[in-house]
Formats: C-alpha cells, sequence, structure tokens
C-alpha cells in the first residue's frame, strides 16, 4: 500500500500528540512532587501522617492502571487518553485546597488514578503509533516525562521561591496542562477497538480469548518491578548512602541521582536508535549488564566518584529497559494492549513503590552498601532473562 505524503504527516501529528501527552504527565507529577512541602507545613502534617496521605495517590494509580486496560482494548487508546490528560490538569488542583489529611487522601486517590489511567493509555497510544511507524520509537516518549518531570519540579520550584501558594501553582499550571491537551486531541491517533491483531471467528471465541491469560506477561510485569524497585531506590537512597556511608558533602550527596536521572533521560533519548539497531533483547540484556555491574562496582569501591559514576551507570542502563518491557508486553497479544500493559505498568509501579521501603528494611540488618546491591542484582537478573522479551513465535 502506497503511503501519501498526507499519511506522513498525519503519523507525525499522531506520534507529537503523544509527545504532548508523556510531557503534561511528567509535568503533573513534577510539579506536585516540588510542592508538596508546602502542603505539608500547611495543614501541619507529620511525617508520618503525609505518607498516609501520599498513601492515596499510589493507591489510585494502581486502581487506574489496573482497570483502565479493558478500557483501552474495548474503546480504542485515544477515547481513553485524551479524557485522562484533559483530567490530569483538574485533579493537581484539589490536594492544594484540602483541609485535613483524609481530604487530601482522597484527592491524591483522584490524581492518582487519573495519572495511573493516563499512564496506561498513552503507552498504549504510543505503541500504536510506534506498530505504525515500523520501527522502535517508544523510547523517546519516556524520555519526554523525564524532561517534564524535571520542567515541573523546576517551575513548582520558582513559584515556592516566589512565595506562591500551592493552589495559585496548581491553578497556573493546571491550566497550562490542559493547553497542552488540545493539540494531542488534535491529532491522536484514532484506533478503533481491536484494530490490530487477527480478530477471532466468533463473538464467543473472542470472548474467550479476552479471559485466557497473556501468555508471558506476568513474568514481563516481574522484569518492569525488578527495574522499577531501581528507580526508586535510587531516587530515595543514593544521596543518603554518599552522605552518610561515604562521608559527602550535603552539596556532593545531591549529585548521585543527577547523574543517575540525567543518563537516565540521554539513555531513553537513544533508545529508539539502539533497539532499531541491536535489536529490544541485546538492548535489555547490555542495559541490565550495565545497570547492575555499574553500581555494583562502585559499591565495592566505596568512594564518592565511584559512587557518581556507580548511579550514572545504574541511570543509563535502566533507562531502555521499562519502555522494551512495556512495548513487548503490548505486542504479546495486539488485540489486548491496553489489557498487557496495565498489568505490566502496575507491577511495576508496585515496584517503584516498594523499592526504597524494601532497600530501608534491608539496610537496618545488612547496612546500606549491601541493601543498595539488592537493585544491582535485580538488574543483572533482567539482563539474563531479557530473553522473555522476544516476541511469540506465531506461525504455528
Amino acid at each position: 500500500m502506497t503511503v501519501t505524503a498526507t499519511d506522513r504527516a498525519r503519523l507525525r501529528r499522531a506520534r507529537l500528540a503523544v509527545h504532548g501527552l508523556f510531557l503534561l504527565s511528567g509535568i503533573a507529577i513534577g510539579t506536585w512532587t516540588a510542592r508538596i512541602p508546602a502542603i505539608k507545613e500547611r495543614l501541619a502534617l507529620g511525617d508520618g501522617e503525609l505518607s498516609l496521605g501520599l498513601l492515596g495517590i499510589a493507591a489510585g494509580a494502581i486502581v487506574g492502571m489496573r482497570l483502565v486496560g479493558r478500557l483501552v482494548d474495548r474503546h480504542g487508546s485515544h477515547r481513553v487518553m485524551i479524557p485522562a490528560a484533559f483530567a490530569q490538569g483538574a485533579v493537581l488542583v484539589p490536594p492544594a485546597l484540602a483541609p485535613d489529611l483524609p481530604t487530601l487522601a482522597a484527592a491524591l486517590f483522584c490524581f492518582g488514578f487519573v495519572h495511573g489511567a493516563l499512564d496506561v493509555s498513552m503507552n498504549a497510544g504510543g505503541v500504536e503509533v510506534e506498530r505504525r511507524y515500523g520501527r522502535p520509537i517508544l523510547s523517546a516518549f519516556h524520555a519526554v516525562f523525564s524532561i517534564g518531570g524535571f520542567a515541573g519540579a523546576a517551575v513548582g520550584g520558582l513559584f515556592a521561591q516566589a512565595g506562591a501558594s500551592p493552589t495559585v501553582t496548581f491553578l497556573t499550571v493546571g491550566a497550562a496542562l490542559t493547553a497542552i491537551a488540545v493539540p494531542s486531541a488534535r491529532w491522536a491517533l484514532p484506533t478503533p477497538p481491536e484494530s490490530t491483531g487477527p480478530e477471532p471467528g466468533a463473538a464467543a471465541g473472542r470472548r474467550r480469548t479476552r479471559r485466557a491469560p497473556i501468555p508471558g506477561v506476568l513474568f514481563l510485569g516481574a522484569l518492569a518491578f525488578c527495574c522499577l524497585v531501581g528507580e526508586g531506590a535510587a531516587a530515595d537512597w543514593a544521596s543518603v548512602y554518599l552522605r552518610e556511608d561515604l562521608g559527602g558533602s550535603p552539596g556532593l550527596a545531591a549529585v548521585p541521582y543527577a547523574a543517575f536521572s540525567v543518563m537516565m533521560t540521554a539513555g531513553r533519548l537513544a533508545g529508539d536508535r539502539l533497539a532499531a539497531r541491536f535489536g529490544s533483547v541485546p538492548l535489555v540484556r547490555g542495559c541490565g549488564l550495565l545497570a547492575g555491574a555499574g553500581l555494583l562496582a562502585a559499591l565495592l569501591a566505596g568512594h564518592p566518584i565511584a559512587a557518581i559514576v556507580g548511579f550514572a551507570c545504574f541511570g543509563a542502563g535502566l533507562s531502555c529497559t521499562v519502555p522494551q518491557v512495556f512495548s513487548a508486553a503490548a505486542n504479546r497479544d495486539p488485540r489486548r494492549s491496553g489489557e498487557g500493559l496495565s498489568r505490566v505498568a502496575s507491577l511495576g509501579y508496585l515496584g517503584f513503590l516498594s523499592g526504597p521501603v524494601l532497600i530501608g528494611g534491608a539496610a537496618e540488618f545488612l547496612g546500606l552498601p549491601r541493601a543498595l546491591a539488592i537493585p544491582a542484582i535485580l538488574a543483572l537478573f533482567v539482563a539474563l532473562t531479557a530473553a522473555a522479551l522476544r516476541a511469540p513465535d506465531r506461525s504455528t
């Protein structure tokens, strides 16, 4: 079939639409994170009380991820991700208006629910655009999410520095998110329900296929869990490790996670070209080895500079793994991309949430340097089992 210039232009706009959704999602979470201290102070919450409130966003995200998959498969990704994108700006505001802890937790549940629903649906939309392109492009979407997170945190910090309230911050950023969603809504690729993959011959056969487990998706979810344990651990413990265990200065203590984040973004920007050249399995195998071996070597060296280099390698290694795992999950059964993604994304997010707790608990018994070896070993496990990303043989 001949691809016209109009078709190519439409596909480019569809790609930009998904970029916009990943950007606004990252901005939303980055802005929220930057204003947590102000909300904590306004409500006079202790650390434990704040943790209880933050459980709302975690619970909402997991529920949203789990529920939205079937909606994506039933109605098409664009019919889910566009409403979720417009809702993302709106649900950013209520946490700033919450008068007490229970209301804050409820508002954060709604924020997390929309964020989780958008996460799965925009990844499904990204995979659909990737299929039309015929080459890997999903990693760049995840890079844009990281860039959005940086931008949101920076904007939130500027509002905080200027003395603006969280309400003013979230109203302003929420309006900007809505503005970003408008062109994405206009350019999004329409995806008819179950638009890809072979159709079963009968409705009853379709229902049986929907109820059957998608082969290999649970293990892909375990790989996402392993990767995101590392992301969560790096976010919460890298600075603590350099400051308390290696004796680094307060300024230097912030560098390992900064190096991790920069290299993760850079790796995701390069990830699509690497996947096209080497294939997803060799790429994930190499990335897992880089992440695991780099961090283990740094922990063995026990020097601040080694820690910075080690976490930079860890970020570079983890950068390409989650996008490739998500792509593999969506393509395991193309008619059920949303369901596959929802299972893998929710397991991965569970790893991100539990990673800091796992490392903290292990550090009580083993010490933090040995505890940080856990995400490194999990990265090596991902490298050893990377063949699970290989598409099943459908020729038989």
